[in-house]
């Protein structure tokens, strides 16, 4: 059956384009496996000189993408345990990305936030195992990018001190897909 109206063929058709903000968790923690919560989110944006507006793709350079370049198709067991990931169980984190009205939060990682997520509060009536996408994409309607390749770019605007550049991120015309790849372009 397939999702009708909601199809990411419907994001196909007039393509997926904005304001985009990147935030590189790379550059304050390499690549150690670091739970992002909140507080740590809001001192990179400070020391960055990061905004984020209503609207932004928001994209997390995380150092994944290039870790997972260097295994050459050979990864180990470390690659769940290397670069920083959102906690997406953290209710300030989420409440900011709410705030935030971000259209997306696209990420060079598996999942944006940790996998596996840490444990729930032992009082919770319901536990998603993936908070940040139960938060996201069922509460929020915001858009959830992973696997993308962002050291370049990141990279780029670090040397030449800007976060912002305009994001075109055509999915696949996929009926009654909830998802697809995409072949994202910056514009700098």
């Amino acid at each position: 059956m397939g999702a009708t109206r909601l199809g990411v063929e419907n994001m196909a058709m007039t393509c997926v384009q904005g304001r985009a903000v990147m935030i590189d968790l790379h550059a304050h923690y390499g690549r150690e496996r670091k739970m992002v919560g909140y507080e740590d989110l809001m001192g990179i944006l400070e020391k960055d000189k990061v905004t984020v507006e209503q609207g932004d793709f928001v994209c997390f350079r995380t150092g994944f993408d290039q870790v997972l370049l260097e295994f050459d198709r050979k990864p180990d067991d470390t690659v769940h345990d290397i670069c920083a990931v959102l906690d997406g169980r953290d209710a300030r984190l989420q409440q900011w990305v709410t705030d935030s009205g971000a259209v997306a939060l696209i990420s060079d990682n598996y999942a944006v936030e940790s996998v596996p997520s840490r444990p729930c509060d032992e009082h919770a009536d319901h536990c998603a195992s993936l908070p940040l996408h139960a938060h996201c994409l069922f509460k929020l309607g915001c858009y959830l990018g992973e696997m993308f390749y962002l050291t370049e770019l990141a990279d780029w605007l670090r040397a030449n001190n800007r976060s912002r550049f305009l994001f075109t991120g055509p999915p696949l015309r996929l009926p009654g897909a909830v998802g697809s790849p995409a072949t994202p372009v910056a514009t700098v």
